[in-house]
């Protein structure tokens, strides 16, 4: 593998766990991106979405505290999700891997597996 993966990782989160340890069966050493203690700016979360090619409702943690308290719902546009993501790190699904110009959200840990 010639780019080196960065895995979006929250070490008290079995998925990102999970992920993680696969990555590691499989002989990959990925760097980590601890999002919690190094909060992702909006610019980061934009590439984020591209690399995911998803839109960020789909990769942000509706049932934290956290997105209610900020007003949000599902149908709220990307900028206001990507805002809240900002300002609440902890919105953000995990894993996420990122290799190159693509990315994967490890839920299942397995659906990492096709970038590598």
């Amino acid at each position: 593998m010639a780019l080196k993966p960065i895995l979006w990782h929250n070490p008290r989160c079995s998925k990102s766990r999970q992920t993680l340890a696969l990555l590691q069966d499989r002989g990959i050493t990925p760097d980590l991106r601890l999002y919690l203690q190094d909060p992702p700016t909006s610019a980061e979360l934009v590439t984020l979405q591209r690399q995911l090619d998803r839109p960020v409702a789909e990769f942000i943690r509706r049932r934290e505290p956290a997105f209610k308290a900020a007003g949000l719902t599902v149908a709220s546009d990307d900028a206001a999700l990507i805002a809240a993501i900002v300002r609440h790190p902890i919105l953000l699904e995990r894993p996420i891997l990122v290799v190159g110009d693509k990315a994967r959200v490890g839920r299942p840990p397995e659906a990492v597996l096709d970038l590598i």
